[in-house]
């Protein structure tokens, strides 16, 4: 059982804001969350994209208040202040994110989860559907089999993870000390369609910043893992996913386009996608996530 590195009584004021909690899955394996939103809001898990990090969620955290929603947002084994797991597979993610709603108190949960997180939200959604009562994938992931359109820069990270995941750790060490020296667009650029960078607000593209800069804050090995793990088979029973699937997708997504999204659509039965014209990977994450949370409320 997942036990909390705090001692003392949790009062439920105590992690709001972004404040940071620790949970201990075993004694090497820790996973950090932050909470924003309503303290006593419907409880929902927001998986970062890859890399990524628990600071995503400052971008919602006044969505999240104005919709009754009490966002749970780790760092996934490996980024930010959570453990490296080497061996981490896809489905060991419902054994922390049952820790961190056991740690919040929460007997279930919604996930939304952006870009490389969608096959965490699934396989927990497989595994748990006790205690997850709806997903939404924002500008999601697909399976191997399922992405026929893979952009190049992915098919080359993966390959990297695959055969070389320690060159693929130096070269997102040198990725995060550019970063820390450049100007926000520098990682914005990444999740963003060619001349929609500009039309990001300054705050949001800080957030961005800080987000990528703390996945790599203390290790590579989250984002080498995740790599490896996406560019294989995920070995999810999509059959046992029946609760309902939201896939929220940008037309103008570079990083995983709109094709492969609708047949992931296809493949899970209780899937519905929402396709958002003119959005980007970055684009698709600030509208979805909103119209997610308002839903999230009420359905409450």
């Amino acid at each position: 059982m997942a036990t909390s590195t705090s001692n003392r009584p949790r009062r439920r004021s105590e992690a709001t804001n972004g404040r940071t909690r620790t949970v201990s899955i075993a004694a090497d394996k820790q996973v950090a969350y932050s909470e924003y939103g309503d303290p006593d809001g419907r409880p929902v898990v927001f998986l970062h994209g890859t890399p990524g990090s628990r600071l995503l969620g400052r971008l919602f955290d006044a969505d999240a208040q104005e919709h009754g929603v009490r966002l749970l947002a780790p760092d996934r084994p490996g980024y930010g202040r959570s453990t490296p797991w080497p061996d981490q597979s896809i489905t060991d993610a419902e054994t922390y994110v049952s820790a961190i709603l056991d740690d919040a108190d929460a007997g279930s949960a919604s996930i939304v989860a952006f870009s490389g997180g969608s096959p965490y939200a699934l396989a927990t959604a497989a595994a748990r559907p006790d205690r997850v009562s709806r997903v939404d994938l924002v500008a999601g992931a697909t399976p191997p089999h399922l992405s026929e359109t893979v952009p190049l820069t992915q098919r080359l990270l993966g390959g990297l993870a695959s055969t070389t995941p320690t060159l693929l750790g130096v070269l997102f060490r040198g990725h995060a000390w550019l970063a820390h020296r450049r100007d926000p667009a520098f990682v914005v650029d990444q999740y963003t369609a060619g001349e929609a960078t500009g039309s990001i607000p300054q705050e949001v593209a800080t957030v961005v910043q800080a987000d990528f800069l703390e996945a790599f804050a203390h290790s590579r090995c989250g984002a080498v893992t995740d790599f490896q793990n996406v560019s294989t088979e995920w070995e999810i029973r999509f059959e046992d996913i029946d609760v309902p699937v939201h896939l929220w997708h940008g037309d103008r997504d570079t990083n995983v386009p709109i094709t492969d999204a609708r047949r992931l659509e296809t493949t899970l039965s209780t899937a519905h996608i929402h396709v958002l014209e003119g959005k980007d990977h970055l684009g698709t994450l600030l509208r979805a996530v909103p119209e997610a949370l308002a839903a999230h409320r009420s359905e409450t």
